[in-house]
């Protein structure tokens, strides 16, 4: 009889562009998933500059981008920051803070699965990929 491979309870965000926070439009930018049991968190980015530039023409891509690239270092705890040395779940919390920016988190959801990796490369092709 084989055994059930362990689950693991997960949750995840979804990182915005918000070009314009009067328009209230959106573009799903990246992907932040974490594991507080396994201490495990995976963020990653996919700006599409060709529909940011037609949402907001006079935005800096290359600002926003590395912005991004900011947040998803500080975030996996790889950046020289204060932030960077929190424990893996307090790096998400920051994450998915709600803020009044340009780039923004959905609200954290909840998931179960056995293999983190797996999952989070399902959840980004569905919902990050353009």
């Amino acid at each position: 009889m084989q055994s059930k491979p362990a689950l693991h309870l997960y949750e995840y965000s979804i990182i915005r562009l918000v070009p314009d926070i009067e328009r209230g439009e959106a573009i799903n930018v990246g992907l932040a998933m974490m594991c507080k049991r396994r201490r495990w968190l995976r963020v990653d980015i996919d700006l599409p500059h060709d529909i940011a530039a037609r949402l907001r023409p006079l935005c800096n891509l290359d600002d926003v981008a590395a912005q991004l690239a900011a947040l998803k270092a500080t975030a996996e705890g790889s950046a020289d920051t204060p932030l960077a040395t929190l424990e893996t779940h307090e790096r998400f919390r920051w994450l998915t803070a709600v803020r009044s920016t340009c780039i923004t988190t959905s609200r954290p959801h909840p998931g179960k699965t056995a293999d983190l990796d797996a999952t989070f490369d399902t959840l980004f092709d569905r919902l990050i990929r353009h």
